[in-house]
This record gives C-alpha cells, sequence and structure tokens, in this order.
C-alpha cells in the first residue's frame, strides 16, 4: 500500500483537524471566529448599502439638475411666453 502521495497527506491533516475539534478550547475557538465573520459580513453589507444608496442618491440629483426642464434658457421661453398670454388675455378684459 502506498503512504506517500497527496491524498494521504489531505487524510491526516483532515484526522489531525478532526482530533484537534474534540477539544473544547478549539471548538471556541471556531465558534468565535464564525462569529466574527458573520458580523464583519453584516457590517460590510452595510456599507455597502449605505454606498449604493448614496450612489444613487448622486445620480438622481445629478439627473435632477442637468435636465433640460431646468435650464435657463427653457425657462426663459417659458415665462416669455407666459407673459405673452397674460398679455393677450389682459387684452380682451374691458
Amino acid at each position: 500500500m502506498k503512504t506517500k502521495g497527496t491524498s494521504w497527506k489531505w487524510a491526516w491533516w483532515l484526522l489531525l483537524a478532526d482530533v484537534g475539534l474534540q477539544f473544547y478550547f478549539v471548538q471556541e475557538l471556531v465558534a468565535a471566529f464564525a462569529f466574527f465573520a458573520i458580523g464583519f459580513a453584516a457590517l460590510a453589507l452595510v456599507i455597502v448599502t449605505l454606498h449604493m444608496l448614496q450612489k444613487g442618491w448622486e445620480a438622481a440629483v445629478g439627473r435632477f439638475t442637468n435636465s433640460e426642464g431646468l435650464s435657463g434658457t427653457r425657462l426663459a421661453s417659458r415665462k416669455a411666453g407666459a407673459g405673452d398670454a397674460l398679455t393677450a388675455c389682459e387684452g380682451m378684459l374691458p
């Protein structure tokens, strides 16, 4: 039987890990690592979510402020048109 090679090496490491997990201290370390990993993943999720919300808000404000409806020339033409309509209505009044 062959006792050298990568498959036997992995078998020995798995056996060693199994024996190590039988100790209470090692189980506590693995549990603490799992809790820290879950906590950091939750924190990363909150940070990424806030970042995406901020970028979405930035894009929405950018679109709103750069829209054609807010340009000065269009607003001026609207005011001029409204003024013309107003003067036309004033001419109809007695």
